[in-house]
């Protein structure tokens, strides 16, 4: 991997479908430190969201391809310095990373014990000063145009903005809403 990454910006919008009981801190990355995911490891907090809407409805609903089961869908607006866009062949090479290896069986390997390639990968850019990364959606029924953003730092200030979208106020406001 070469000294220099070929960080970019993305601004837009985002979305995120979750579990209805992280509405109240839609912002959160505490799912994922508990739980692990395909970028990041148990213990490092990790912000999945998708480029569409589409998407974020087919990575929430892996697993549950006849039962839709409920979902808090949320957008977000992004402002984000240092990612690295990974659909892009050459920037993937850069980053000294296939296409094959973002699509591991990450689920498989940790729970074998072996090396997660995604894992090792989040490492090395984490200590590189990046913030994230745009990769394609593993999820079913993805086409080639579904892409996620995955956030290792991101804030409500630049230069990782990132803020759900509530002009209204109907998110709940703390874990009371769901006893």
């Amino acid at each position: 991997m070469g000294s220099t990454l070929p960080f970019s910006r993305y601004d837009g919008l985002v979305y995120r479908a979750h579990h209805p009981a992280w509405a109240y801190d839609p912002e959160s990355g505490e799912g994922a430190r508990t739980h692990g995911g395909r970028f990041n490891r148990v213990g490092t907090a990790c912000f999945y969201a998708a480029l569409s809407l589409k998407t974020a409805w087919l990575e929430a609903q892996q697993g549950f391809a006849f039962k839709a089961q409920p979902l808090t869908l949320c957008s977000y607006r992004a402002e984000l310095s240092d990612i690295l866009d990974l659909t892009d062949p050459d920037v993937r090479q850069a980053a000294d990373m296939t296409l094959a290896q973002l699509g591991c069986p990450w689920e498989q390997l940790a729970g074998e014990r072996k090396p997660v390639p995604t894992w090792e990968l989040a490492d090395r850019l984490i200590a590189q000063g990046c913030a994230g990364v745009i990769v394609p959606s593993f999820a079913s029924r993805a086409s080639a145009d579904d892409r996620n953003l995955v956030l290792w730092s991101w804030s409500r200030i630049a230069p990782h903005r990132l803020e759900v979208i509530d002009d209204e106020q109907r998110l709940p406001r703390d874990q009371s809403s769901w006893r």
